[in-house]
């Protein structure tokens, strides 16, 4: 994970080249660890890094467009409430955007 400067417009957590499409990776918002998703078809998503569930490291877990699957149980989280799909504790959603190509989390 690595250390965010805050801006007006949120936490600059990275730069979007440091996910690849199609995965996640973990930062720190200011002291909010956070997972950052680039989807394949460019778009961001960003949530809370730990599954509320057991923990687990939701930058590792597979994603689409619609949810995010935490990759120890598979339980699954949709992006745009942070709801379970199986009624489980919900997860944090944050916005995430691009600023000069730096991903930019506001908590």
């Amino acid at each position: 994970m690595s250390v965010t400067a805050q801006t007006t417009s949120g936490h600059v957590v990275g730069r979007v080249e440091d996910v690849p499409p199609g995965e996640g990776r973990a930062f720190v918002a200011g002291d909010v660890q956070v997972a950052v998703f680039r989807l394949r078809d460019g778009s961001l998503h960003a949530t809370q890094a730990a599954c509320p569930h057991a923990g687990g490291p939701l930058a590792d877990g597979q994603t689409d467009a619609d949810v995010l699957v935490c990759p120890l149980h598979l339980y699954a989280y949709r992006w745009r409430d942070g709801s379970s799909t199986s009624g489980n504790a919900p997860v944090q959603v944050y916005p995430v955007h691009e600023e000069d190509g730096h991903l930019v989390v506001q908590l």
